[in-house]
């Protein structure tokens, strides 16, 4: 123990694609969710972009492993190893002072009990004192800057890595809301998926989430396409090399279904919204946040299927973090944490 103990406090957005940390009011963090480990001893090797930049090309003593799928935790020694190393890389290093942690961190909402209990436990054992749990609609929606606690409905799509959180929310609670484990891994497995299928060529993970980047899209479309993607890997049946373009016309076709899923998620939370709150819906719109708010051409096409205005958040990304950032700010005055 130090001369002093201290709290630190910070606040941290566990995504199943990016984990964002924040501290005094600034994105400390913001590293993809991956950790690499050693596999005879299960040491930390590696963390974020490191372990990033390893994924899919390892040997047989190194394991690089996404601790969270669909939103959830899948394995949790590999999280609790995650959540230490960025906590490190975070917090500054105190010679002289113990400091204790105290933490809000941000989960899907339609989590089970066993969820969150994983999450608690992971927090903890990475060195969390007091850990506080936000739902993820709930932190985008103060994110976006949303009055939370007006007694008026504002509904929220948060599209992530691994599960689509769509919530209306209203008086500081979530009156309905829909998560399905549908979100961006999925595109990225489709377009995998397609690439092997259609042009008889091997891409991987972090490939074919380039490929997601650089031509993604919701609609056939564009008002200003990009430019086509050029795709490098082994031809399936040769395993000869092949360079494949890939424009975004195809993206748009085979990610179709997963979209699909969305839109109807997004119906079926509007289907149990009460109707003074529906009201307020359609006259506020919607607003996406996450990852896949970026997707070209998404709010057009909701906007057109859905007939309620949506409105993609200024910075989508680090919607659920911010607001993640600013309930620990105020801790004693948001009821809806989960303690």
């Amino acid at each position: 123990m130090g001369l002093f103990s201290l709290t630190q406090e910070i606040a941290m957005d566990l995504g199943t694609a990016n984990s964002i940390i924040i501290h005094n009011g600034k994105i400390v963090v913001d590293e993809p969710s991956i950790v690499a480990l050693d596999r005879r001893t299960d040491k930390l090797l590696a963390v974020g972009q490191q372990a990033q930049q390893m994924h899919g090309k390892t040997h047989e003593n190194i394991r690089t492993i996404r601790p969270l799928r669909d939103g959830v935790i899948a394995d949790f020694y590999a999280c609790e190893q995650m959540m230490r190393g960025m906590i490190k890389m975070a917090m500054p290093k105190n010679g002289w002072f113990s400091s204790s942690l105290r933490m809000v961190i941000s989960i899907p909402s339609g989590s089970t009990e066993v969820e969150i209990r994983a999450v608690r436990d992971s927090a903890e054992h990475a060195g969390g004192r007091d850990v506080y749990l936000i739902y993820e609609p709930m932190a985008a929606a103060i994110g976006i800057g949303l009055d939370v606690e007006a007694p008026e409905g504002n509904m929220v799509v948060d599209i992530g890595g691994g599960s689509t959180e769509i919530a209306v929310i209203s008086l500081g609670g979530i009156v309905s809301n829909k998560s399905i484990r549908i979100a961006g891994d999925d595109l990225t497995a489709d377009i995998q998926e397609y690439m092997r299928r259609q042009h008889n060529i091997r891409v991987g993970e972090r490939t074919a989430e380039q490929i997601k980047i650089h031509v993604g899209s919701a609609l056939t479309e564009l008002e200003n396409p990009p430019e086509d993607f050029i795709v490098k890997g082994p031809n399936q049946m040769t395993a000869l090399p092949m360079e494949v373009p890939v424009s975004y016309q195809e993206v748009a076709h085979c990610i179709e279904k997963s979209i699909s899923k969305i839109e109807t998620a997004v119906l079926a939370a509007l289907e149990q919204t009460p109707p003074e709150l529906y009201a307020d819906v359609v006259n506020n719109g919607i607003w996406l946040a996450g990852g896949g708010a970026l997707l070209r051409g998404l709010d057009k096409r909701l906007t057109e299927k859905i007939n309620i205005p949506f409105h993609i958040a200024e910075d989508p990304l680090l919607a659920v973090a911010r607001g993640t950032g600013i309930a620990l700010k105020n801790i004693d005055k948001f009821s809806f944490l989960i303690r």
